[in-house]
């Protein structure tokens, strides 16, 4: 080995690279990248006040200036958590002060601005953070981009709502919209364009990128958005009835007033640790539809006006596809081949499931129907929905692929295939469609959940198993550049920073195919597997049929 071979990263690493933002200086540092050139790092950048003490459960506030220079070389704190899939004694990570953001650059001083990719994580409003351990730069930093990643307030910290000037909702998505802001005000001196900006995001995150087209707080702040595996139209992105939710956790806790400012000083006021996993129990139906190891009771909520304050969301989600997504912004969204194994993720007795499918129909009663139809219209529709998928056949091992299908349409892809519908029906938004296909050793979630057994007769392309196709799974192991595997990867984040850069993920014939936008009359998406394939029509048999049950009973979510 040449001596300058190991001496060139630790030279690197030992640079003051400094950059001077609106609240101060910061210094991170040049770290080499073993999938291209060496980029910028500047990590654990503080974008807001610590939501503590009375900005528990309030909207973000501006970071004040600092003194000296700010050491972004390492992650801050995480949001205070438990991991998704963590068992009851694993110990929750973070910290209250957590509304920090990272920001890695491939040129501070470019000849011209760098388009700027600002990643929200999933994790389905509980979990999950921005650290580069799962969501690092490797793989799309060399494609010329600037990443920007967050930390947002989650749980209850981030969701509760009391529906009163106190406690309103949604503080963790207006964390967002802080970062985002900070983004748009700082990113240039970074390199960045602040006038092209893409939002980005999977799961939850895919929900918030989708929650930003049509939020009032964020018109202006994105050029851009992509959304993977959730939507403004998926069921799973939003709460009901938060205000007994958060009375009935508060009773949980101790305290039985009825005052809701009384409430709030006890939320205030109670430790950390009282204010995470905790299970509210409105009724059997409230919790029929969910698996117990990824249910968020506390998740996005229509907002009431309390002054002048700001609201990130109100009205109705449907209502505001169809009428009030940004003008102009661009729009790319999909969804993974085998989306609902994550219902049957780790810890779930998969036998009893199966016998409470055959017992019972509330399984196959979508969730929009459990909470606005009578109860004989859902034993009608739950029975239609297993006659469907099942031929009202026994729910076991044998056919568990015919319910993988219908939990892959509940929980995501008829949100996600609604939406692109009402865009391209009631909207200008150019707009891209995509059905996530690839299979190789970097789908690790069916793994991770413990289902290899269920599934062992075929491979799986699962809830955000297209994630790791853009960040690196498994950060300490290095990908061999002539696999296959690489090229999926290469392929991928293409794609992705192409409609980054152009608003058109194959603006030229690099990748040997065409991408077409998605039309009323066509319904075009792309295949992204191993080989990129144009198609039409996406999962066009059960779309029909789902929206023929739709239209008879609640015909406001037809597209």
């Amino acid at each position: 080995m040449n001596v300058f071979d190991w001496i060139y990263p630790l030279l690197l690493r030992i640079i003051n690279i400094q950059v001077d933002v609106n609240e101060g200086i910061l210094e991170g540092q040049v770290v080499v990248n073993p999938y291209g050139s060496p980029y910028f790092s500047f990590k654990g950048i503080p974008y807001a006040e610590p939501p503590v003490g009375d900005l528990r459960f309030k909207a973000p506030q501006p970071k004040k200036p600092w003194k000296g220079v700010l050491n972004a070389k390492e992650h801050a704190s995480n949001c205070y958590h438990y991991e998704l899939f963590a068992n009851e004694t694993t110990p929750p990570v973070g910290s209250e002060d957590c509304l920090y953001l990272n920001v890695y650059t491939p040129n501070l001083v470019p000849v011209n601005l760098l388009p700027v990719m600002v990643w929200i994580h999933g994790g389905g409003f509980i979990s999950g953070s921005g650290d580069d351990n799962e969501h690092g730069p490797q793989y799309l930093i060399r494609k010329g981009v600037i990443l920007v990643t967050l930390n947002y307030r989650l749980e209850i910290l981030g969701f509760l709502s009391l529906d009163t000037e106190d406690i309103p909702g949604n503080a963790g998505m207006k964390d967002q919209v802080a970062a985002l802001r900070w983004v748009k005000d700082n990113i240039r001196k970074f390199g960045g364009d602040p006038d092209n900006i893409t939002i980005f995001g999977e799961s939850a995150g895919g929900a918030s990128v989708s929650l930003h087209l049509v939020s009032p707080m964020t018109k202006g702040l994105f050029k851009r958005a992509i959304m993977q595996s959730g939507t403004v139209t998926g069921w799973l992105t939003y709460t009901f009835r938060a205000r007994d939710k958060a009375i009935l956790l508060a009773r949980d806790l101790g305290c039985h007033s009825n005052d809701l400012k009384e409430i709030y000083e006890f939320f205030k006021s109670q430790p950390v640790k009282n204010l995470i996993r905790k299970e509210i129990r409105l009724s059997y139906a409230a919790l029929a539809k969910a698996s117990p190891n990824f249910l968020n009771l506390f998740a996005v909520v229509s907002e009431t006006q309390f002054g002048n304050d700001e609201r990130f969301y109100y009205g109705d989600s449907y209502d505001l596809a169809r009428n009030g997504i940004h003008e102009g912004v661009e729009i790319m969204n999909g969804y993974t081949e085998d989306e609902g194994v994550i219902y049957f993720s780790a810890g779930l007795d998969i036998d009893h499931l199966f016998d409470q499918a055959n017992k019972f129909l509330e399984l196959f009663v979508p969730l929009p129907f459990t909470r606005n139809t009578p109860l004989v219209e859902q034993l009608e529709i739950g029975s239609r929905f297993k006659e469907f998928y099942l031929k009202n056949n026994t729910v076991s091992r044998d056919n568990v692929d015919d319910l993988l299908r219908y939990l892959n349409m509940e929980l995501f892809v008829y949100g996600a295939i609604s939406m692109q519908k009402i865009v391209a029906k009631h909207n200008n938004n150019k707009n891209y469609f995509y059905k996530f296909t690839c299979k190789s050793e970097l789908n690790l979630s069916s793994k991770i959940w413990g289902l290899d057994g269920l599934f062992s007769h075929r491979p799986l392309t699962a809830h955000a198993d297209d994630v790791g196709y853009l960040f690196p799974s498994i950060p300490e192991e290095v990908i061999d550049m002539n696999s296959n595997t690489f090229k999926m990867i290469d392929q991928v984040t293409t794609l992705w920073t192409n409609f980054a850069k152009h608003g058109d993920p194959t603006p030229d014939d690099g990748l040997g195919t065409k991408w077409l936008p998605f039309t009323v009359e066509n319904e075009e998406y792309l295949d992204i597997g191993e080989i990129l394939i144009p198609k039409t029509y996406p999962d066009k048999e059960e779309i029909e049929f789902w929206e023929s049950i739709f239209k008879e009973f609640l015909p406001h979510y037809v597209p």
